[in-house]
């Protein structure tokens, strides 16, 4: 048996199987939840198997990336963070000085948001550098060394992101951080300090800084708070400011066990299908909405069920990692799949403010979805080479001058 065999029969199938399986599940979620978005040249009965098609295109780029991630080595592939991060930051500044509410850039047919890139390769450089610069000198070993790194490594796309106003992946990178700070091997009474400090700059940051940088972060925290209090919505006007939450909310409230089935219509009292949910950002942002309308309770749950098993999948290869920087990753990619999943579905259940963020492998989001993939298939790639220690790749040695293994 070949070696490359041997890592493919050797992948963990189940986390695989459950990948893909949401995968479909998003596919059929999104021809319902599109079919209110026009394509040219195109008839309006064909638009939202149109947007599925593109999606699994973006799947299928996906796949390959995937597989290809699996079976190589991810302590090789960890050193391609570092000039991905610096491709990534600098494209978020020059985002800053773009009006694009988006917050893509294109590159002749291609768009894409370098934010989820940055995110992605923010990952990789956590765990190369916690893993390798403790190797080249004990001070990088200090708790307080590795909160600067952590520190610096999140807090600068962090606030790129927020100054592009573009709250919901700012937001992502807390529990990244946070994770990467827990699994870092920081000490308890050191994680107290930092939480007492945090909770003390939080009304600091909220009402003096964020408004300098980000005046629609403010608005949509402020526009959550009024609809928990008052609850007033002019429903014949669609630019109220709480007609989204209120709509979307609904859906996924009056679902019930059943749903109004998938593609519902309006004879059974489908609010997608009349257009109440917004149906341009129907397919990426608040699919989710549109599944718990259409599948009810049941859809809804076994969708959790099915992201919590993924979850716990790449927490017990994060256990089973040869090394530290394989158990950071790992649990780099389940705090930033939990951060999508918690404020996306938050937002359709009114336990979140309204942020524009996508669910994880559900969502159409073209190069999210191959972000995605990549992701988990470096979590694959940590559990197919848990056991070759004996093949792993050379690291630099500052402090002796020379290689170890």
């Amino acid at each position: 048996m070949t070696p490359l065999l041997r890592k493919f029969l050797g992948m963990n199938w189940v986390l695989v199987l459950v990948m893909y399986g949401l995968l479909v599940f998003g596919v059929l979620a999104i021809e319902s939840a599109a079919r209110h978005v026009a394509i040219l040249g195109m008839s309006p009965d064909d638009w939202g198997a149109a947007w599925a098609a593109k999606q699994k295109t973006w799947i299928i780029i996906g796949s390959l990336i995937y597989f290809v991630t699996a079976l190589i080595d991810y302590r090789w592939l960890k050193w391609l963070g570092i000039p991905i991060y610096g491709v990534g930051v600098a494209l978020l500044t020059y985002l800053t000085q773009q009006p694009d509410p988006v917050h893509q850039i294109s590159l002749g047919p291609i768009s894409f948001q370098p934010t989820q890139i940055v995110i992605a390769a923010g990952i990789m450089m956590i765990g190369l550098c916690l893993e390798i610069l403790p190797k080249w000198h004990r001070f990088f070993a200090q708790p307080f060394v590795k909160l600067a790194i952590i520190g610096v490594l999140c807090g600068v796309p962090f606030l790129l992101v927020v100054k592009n106003n573009d709250m919901g992946s700012a937001i992502v990178w807390l529990p990244i951080s946070f994770v990467a700070i827990l699994v870092g091997g920081i000490p308890f009474r050191h994680l107290l300090f930092l939480g007492l400090i945090g909770l003390g700059i939080v009304p600091i940051m909220y009402f003096l800084a964020l408004p300098l940088v980000s005046e629609r972060g403010t608005a949509r925290v402020e526009q959550y708070l009024e609809i928990l209090k008052t609850g007033e919505v002019d429903l014949h006007s669609t630019q109220h400011d709480n007609y989204a939450p209120y709509y979307v909310s609904m859906a996924v409230g009056k679902a019930g066990w059943k749903g109004a089935g998938w593609n519902a219509k309006e004879e059974r009292g489908s609010i997608h299908a009349k257009r109440y949910i917004p149906y341009n950002t129907a397919h990426n942002d608040y699919i989710f909405a549109v599944i718990a309308e259409e599948q009810g309770f049941r859809g809804s749950l076994l969708l959790i069920t099915a992201f919590s098993l993924l979850l716990i999948q790449c927490l017990f290869i994060a256990f089973y990692s040869c090394d530290f920087s394989g158990q950071l990753i790992a649990s780099g990619v389940v705090a930033l799949f939990f951060a999508h999943l918690f404020e996306n579905i938050g937002m359709c259940i009114l336990l979140m403010p309204i942020t524009g963020i996508p669910l994880p492998l559900i969502s159409y989001s073209g190069t999210f979805v191959v972000i995605c993939m990549f992701l988990l298939g470096l979590v694959q790639s940590v559990w197919v080479h848990r056991k070759l220690e004996r093949d792993s790749p050379t690291e630099p040695n500052v402090a002796s001058g020379g290689m170890t293994r």
